[in-house]
């Protein structure tokens, strides 16, 4: 039986309707029945509700170990997606805690009950520092622990430790750096966020860039690693460097509305974060636009995906492609 965590969320999600599919046995795990309504919905809206029901539910969080202990009971493999993703420095411990302790509860979960293979779902944020005579950032690039990193790519690299730790003492592992994941289901939240802002009539853009990978491709990469003699890996998966712009006219583009026409620079966008910090204190409200995700916005970096294509031969959807075909689900 395969145990998913973060099943609830976009990935883990269509982790469960990949494995499903493939006639596996599943389990994940929850944390209230409200969360498991948005996997539900995934489903719907893929047209395949029947299987929705053959999952195995069981309420449980990664930092709740007595929970845990029944969740892997019975299990060969694990896909490790669940994370808490913020870049509001209020949220740093949770963040901190989340990631790196609960990894660290899944990693020594997997080595007590045998695990045949663990794969964990991590992110670029988790990568290196490009140096000075790199044009790529690689799955070698170096971490440079001197430069600033947001407390979410922190907690990811903090997390990547747990799992090399876990291989050191035994366990087959393999760790994914997936881009923006771009997907359906999940508007709310991540990169869906950038639809819902689109749909409202978003007036900014910025000329930053990262990569971006189609969710099915992740699910499809992730599962193929894991049924391969593969293991003690990481691989970065992107399937284009963009620049935030052009990924915003796709997405006005395929709802049929305007696109952003004014450009943030740095300036304006720094003067925006500082405002938002202000307030939300005064306010205690959500933050909407923190530092680290100011910052994101405007700077350009590059990332290489020829390690996967060279171990699994593949390739990826053209994300402007695909961004039309979810838009029309």
């Amino acid at each position: 039986m395969i145990l998913v965590t973060g099943g609830t969320g976009l990935v883990g999600a269509h982790v469960l309707l990949h494995l499903i599919e493939s006639g596996e046995n599943v389990r994940a795990i929850y944390r209230d029945t409200k969360s498991i309504e948005k996997t539900k919905n995934l489903f719907n809206l893929y047209k395949k509700p029947g299987l929705f029901a053959t999952i195995e539910w069981i309420q449980a969080d990664i930092i709740d170990i007595p929970a845990l202990e029944k969740a892997f009971d019975g299990i060969d493999y694990v896909y490790h997606c669940a994370a808490l993703i913020s870049f509001d420095p209020k949220d740093e411990d949770l963040v901190r805690k989340t990631n790196i302790e609960g990894t660290a509860n899944i990693v020594n979960f997997c080595i007590a009950n045998t695990i045949k293979k663990l794969c964990f779902v991590s992110s670029i944020a988790a990568l290196g520092d490009i140096a000075p005579h790199e044009n790529y950032i690689t799955e070698e690039t170096e971490w440079n622990p001197e430069k600033p990193h947001s407390d979410y790519a922190i907690s990811k690299y903090g997390a990547e430790m747990e799992i090399w730790r876990g291989q050191q003492e035994g366990l087959n592992v393999i760790i994914v750096n997936p881009g923006v994941i771009i997907g359906p289901g999940f508007w709310e939240q991540g990169s869906g966020q950038l639809f819902m802002k689109v749909k409202k009539g978003l007036s900014f853009y910025t000329l930053g860039s990262t990569g971006f990978v189609a969710v099915t491709d992740v699910v499809r990469i992730a599962t193929q690693l894991m049924k391969s003699e593969i293991r003690n890996e990481r691989f970065t998966l992107i399937a284009q460097n963009m620049v935030f712009r052009d990924v915003l006219n796709t997405i006005a583009d395929a709802l049929k509305v305007k696109k952003p026409t004014i450009h943030a620079k740095p300036f304006l966008i720094e003067f925006g974060w500082r405002m938002d910090w202000l307030m939300s204190t005064i306010f205690q409200q959500k933050r909407e636009l923190t530092e680290a995700t100011a910052k994101a916005s405007y700077s350009r970096k590059e990332y290489s995906n020829e390690k996967i294509k060279t171990f699994l031969k593949t390739d990826f959807l053209d994300i402007h492609q695909y961004i039309k075909e979810i838009s029309a689900l």
